[in-house]
């Protein structure tokens, strides 16, 4: 079975194919212009899966005009041009539909889209009304989960039950669950890409609760399923990464157990399905949490074992990300040696740059957060003033679209200040952390903030002090 057994129907006129778009790639292969959009993308900090096919179909026109993130991709690229320019049509003619109704999907018949084999990060031509930086409050959260397991066609109909609603509502009512297909493959890596987004724009507690249905789902799919195998190995991948992100979830609100277990089913697909990729991720974010969770040798063992999945995949900054975890663990083992060895090895594999094996999760690494890991290491070893210098490094470096990194680089900085015994210039990174908390919801962030204000109460005649607690106070608590 292919993806999709709905039947769509298609636009009368053929799609007219994108001359322009065809001249602005030269003499490049489609596949070396896909990975010169995905280079543009890590620029700018966006995360696009763009391949050659992708290529192909805009040239062809069967993409008409390119989603939000992609179009960002684009006019970095090209700078000076417009979509029009690109050879897409203006969003407002492609979008030529009437508002949906709360909770309405997507119609079979919409002139943007088709519901065949194509895989749902390439079908999503143009995202709904609202980019999804641009939106701030919980409602849309929910929305945007709910829209990623719906794009797919086999389960357009179903949306009314919830992601993937099909697959559950066919094993509740004990008849055999249709087996997944590319569609539903698409749907699941576009939800891991959605979540992620979205912490990384609103933290974590908001989201948490939300993202446990679609895991729900995810593994009710692999236990329907596939007709092919490399449908399978998605779904398996999908999976493994939708556990991992809801593990985070639960990690970054203080739910330590629950993102333990979330991290272990994780591991446990990986391995069942030989996924070293998926292994290294899940140790990865295993070390991390054991670090915060006071379990430090935990966390070096656990880094080790992510590099040893990691190092056959030859991506450079995979292997500096888990370096990183490995000298977190050792600072707080209070290893000194080990923790500077580690840091040593972790620059040293970030300066080899960029590459297209580094997996898609890990486009959040960059400059700044090599900068912010490193100041918790020197913060976990007691070394304020080196910690302070790297977290405000950090800070300064972040994309301030990533609110919530932002948010966490100021409060290291504000706390690395304070115990550093500069309260003045502590308490106005603070403010800066306050001023962000509207768009962030991250216990994380609060907990850090809360240690903070702690530190700087006998310095409440220093300047900006006073204020600066007076507004941690008058916080709403986190629930």
């Amino acid at each position: 079975m292919a993806s999709s057994t709905v039947t769509s129907a298609q636009p009368e006129r053929p799609p007219r194919p994108n001359l322009a778009f065809r001249r602005l790639r030269g003499k490049r292969s489609p596949a070396e212009f896909a990975a010169a959009v995905r280079r543009a993308a890590r620029e700018i900090g966006e995360r696009v899966s763009c391949d050659a096919r992708y290529v192909g179909r805009v040239e062809a026109g069967e993409i008409r005009c390119p989603n939000y993130a992609y179009e960002r991709v684009f006019l970095h690229m090209f700078p000076g041009r417009t979509l029009t320019d690109l050879g897409f049509a203006p969003r407002s003619s492609v979008r030529g539909r009437q508002a949906r109704t709360p909770g309405e999907s997507r119609g079979a018949g919409e002139p943007y889209e088709t519901h065949d084999t194509q895989d749902v990060r390439d079908t999503q031509d143009v995202e709904d009304a609202q980019d999804l930086y641009e939106t701030h409050d919980n409602n849309e959260e929910s929305d945007v989960l709910r829209r990623a397991f719906m794009t797919s066609g086999a389960t357009v109909a179903a949306a009314s039950l919830g992601p993937l609603g099909l697959a559950l509502d066919a094993a509740a009512a004990g008849r055999p669950a249709r087996r997944a297909g590319t569609g539903e493959a698409g749907a699941l890596e576009e939800a891991v890409r959605r979540i992620r987004l979205l912490d990384d724009r609103h933290g974590a507690d908001g989201l948490y609760r939300r993202a446990a249905a679609p895991l729900r789902t995810a593994y009710a799919l692999l236990d329907a399923g596939a007709s092919r195998q490399a449908t399978a190995d998605r779904l398996y991948t999908g999976a493994g990464e939708l556990a991992i992100s809801v593990g985070w979830l639960a990690h970054d609100s203080g739910r330590f157990d629950d993102a333990r277990s979330h991290y272990a089913e994780a591991l446990a697909t990986a391995r069942m399905n030989g996924d070293a990729g998926l292994e290294a991720h899940a140790f990865c974010n295993m070390a991390f949490l054991a670090r915060d969770a006071g379990r430090p040798r935990e966390a070096v063992r656990a880094a080790q074992a992510a590099q040893r999945a990691a190092r056959p995949l030859g991506s450079a900054r995979l292997m500096s990300l888990l370096a990183l975890r490995e000298a977190g663990g050792w600072a707080g083992l209070a290893d000194r040696v080990g923790c500077e060895q580690a840091l040593v090895r972790a620059q040293t594999f970030f300066e080899r740059g960029p590459s297209d094996t580094d997996p898609e999760w890990m486009s959040f690494y960059g400059e700044a957060e090599l900068e912010g890991l490193e100041a918790q290491c020197w913060s976990t070893l007691g070394d304020w003033p080196r910690a302070a210098r790297h977290a405000r490094r950090a800070a300064d470096l972040q994309d301030p679209h990533f609110t919530r990194n932002l948010a966490l680089y100021s409060a290291e900085l504000a706390d690395d200040l304070a115990r550093g015994g500069r309260p003045d210039e502590a308490a106005g990174a603070g403010m800066r952390v306050l001023d962000l908390l509207g768009e962030v919801q991250s216990s994380r962030i609060h907990t850090m903030l809360a240690g903070t204000a702690r530190v700087l109460l006998p310095h409440r005649r220093a300047s900006g002090v006073s204020t600066f607690l007076d507004r941690h106070a008058a916080l709403p608590r986190p629930a």
